[in-house]
């Protein structure tokens, strides 16, 4: 995987989770705060509507005054908004954060408003119904169990809390909290067990009462975790879907292309488009079918020609059977066995120039490469073609420098056809001489192979690397070749990872094929 790629993917990683992180705080604090707002006025609810339903509440609870600002107002002394207000007249309990803590107000029947401030709105609550709850058990202390009960019936159904005598000793809480209750008349403690808080009482008969309360606010409540566990993994399941679906959107497309072309549409290719995720595969598939679009072409030329290619010496073969019926001589019986005989190693060679064509179009050899001299193959080559062809100067041109770089990863049987090839078709045409010049250095090598011949128009340049393809249209044995010499050369140097051109030659005037490729090949390249 590129190095790029990689950061890009994981830049984009991390700003999903920063930007899934964000949404969940501020959807955190947003929810929470409206919850908060909620149990602020909810939790103390029972308690104000207690006070607002008293007579005479700063009366008969005056200890309220002095521990947390217990006080009826008329409606115009205090400055609420138009919203507060209309609640407060619906008979909501309204909680508004104050300088000095959380303010509670309640509206009476008659108008008036009684307003609390509550520093810790979760004790002072609790404190302040414990100390209502102690006043009114307290009056009917001495009176029968019955009536007893019947108070705090009534007190645990209007101010929404338990109210249990502690008569177990498995109950009774530690020493520390029985300390404070014999100071204060009750304690506000924590069970150690979870969040819930109760208030220890000490009544004037010095029972002992204990007031449960509601659990406290919690943040992370269930509902919340869950909610924000849905929006997490809706947030990361969009995020991955638009993801996918450019994946996926893509990888249709090349479905699509692999359909079509299997259909026999050869020329469809895959549009890669912007993105990066599957350009690389794009690439290697429309390199895929650019390669099966060549092979599939080029076994459509090789069977057309093939097929009159081999016509050529059968039919000189079928002639020379015939022939040898109505020979009337041992010399002329001789002479059309050897002419079958020359047919049939035309054939010969030409089947091994298909095979060897055809191995090298279908995916090549499997090239063992090693490092090699080239300036020796060179002097090999050019010594078996002055064997061959004793009429012509065949010679090679190494100077010192090349022959210092002359080590090359190659494939040295290949590499040995390859110009073997062209010196071959060089000394076809020249009229006399044939040059083979080695320009190696550091990093490519080249070799030039040129003739004194009529050279080839520049016209044809291309056209004479074409399969099957002669300038001449002979098809005689003088002439020799079938098409694929170079052809063949051309795809030994692709399969070196270099390319075979030709142009005219300064020195000579004639043809000049040449031959460049790497000197040196990385390790991942050597098939």
């Amino acid at each position: 995987m590129p190095l790029k790629f990689f950061l890009k993917l994981y830049l984009r990683l991390i700003g999903l989770t920063f930007l899934v992180l964000l949404l969940c705080a501020a959807l955190f604090t947003g929810i929470n705060s409206v919850r908060q707002q909620f149990w602020h006025e909810r939790y103390p609810e029972p308690l104000m509507r207690w006070l607002a339903a008293a007579p005479a509440p700063l009366q008969q609870y005056h200890w309220l005054s002095s521990l947390y600002d217990f006080r009826v107002s008329p409606p115009d002394d205090l400055a609420l908004s138009s919203v507060a207000r209309e609640r407060l007249s619906y008979g909501q309990v309204v909680a508004r954060d104050s300088a000095i803590g959380l303010q509670v107000l309640v509206q009476r029947e008659d108008g008036a408003i009684l307003d609390v401030r509550l520093r810790d709105p979760y004790r002072d609550v609790a404190e302040a119904v414990a100390l209502i709850a102690r006043w009114h058990l307290d009056e009917v202390a001495g009176q029968q169990e019955e009536r007893r009960e019947q108070v705090r019936n009534r007190l645990e159904a209007a101010l929404q809390v338990s109210l249990s005598p502690v008569r177990d000793p498995d109950r009774v809480p530690e020493a520390e909290v029985l300390d404070r209750v014999s100071e204060r008349g009750l304690a506000w403690y924590r069970h150690k067990t979870g969040g819930r808080a109760s208030v220890l009482i000490r009544l004037q008969d010095g029972s002992l009462i204990d007031l449960s309360l509601p659990p406290p606010f919690r943040s992370w409540a269930w509902p919340v975790v869950l909610l924000l566990m849905a929006v997490s993994g809706g947030v990361l399941a969009l995020a991955l879907y638009l993801a996918l679906r450019d994946v996926d959107s893509n990888l249709r497309a090349v479905e699509s292309v692999a359909v079509r072309i299997a259909r026999g549409e050869m020329g469809a290719r895959v549009d890669a488009g912007d993105s990066k995720l599957v350009s690389r595969l794009a690439a290697a598939f429309n390199g895929m079918a650019e390669h099966i679009q060549r092979l599939v072409g080029v076994q459509r030329e090789m069977i057309h020609a093939v097929s009159h290619e081999l016509r050529t010496p059968v039919a000189r073969i079928r002639f020379g059977v015939q022939m040898i019926e109505s020979a009337s001589s041992p010399e002329a019986l001789q002479k059309q066995l050897d002419g079958i005989d020359g047919d049939i190693q035309e054939l010969d060679e030409l089947i091994d120039e298909i095979l060897t064509y055809a191995r090298l179009e279908q995916g090549g050899p499997v090239f063992s490469l090693q490092e090699t001299s080239v300036t020796d193959i060179v002097r090999q080559v050019v010594g078996e073609q002055q064997l061959v062809r004793p009429a012509l100067t065949i010679s090679a041109n190494i100077d010192s420098e090349s022959e210092r770089w002359g080590l090359s990863d190659v494939e040295p049987r290949y590499l040995h056809r390859a110009i073997q090839n062209l010196v071959g078709n060089a000394g076809r045409y020249a009229n006399g001489k044939v040059v083979v010049n080695c320009h190696f250095d550091e990093d490519n090598c080249r070799i030039d192979v040129e003739d004194d011949g009529p050279g080839i128009p520049e016209e044809d340049w291309e056209k004479v690397f074409t399969a099957f393809a002669r300038l001449d249209d002979s098809r005689t044995r003088t002439s020799g070749g079938y098409g694929l010499g170079l052809s063949i050369v051309r795809r030994i140097l692709y399969w070196h990872g270099g390319q075979a051109f030709v142009s005219r030659s300064d020195t000579l005037g004639g043809a000049r094929f040449s031959l460049v490729w790497p000197r040196k090949k990385p390790d991942a390249a050597i098939v």
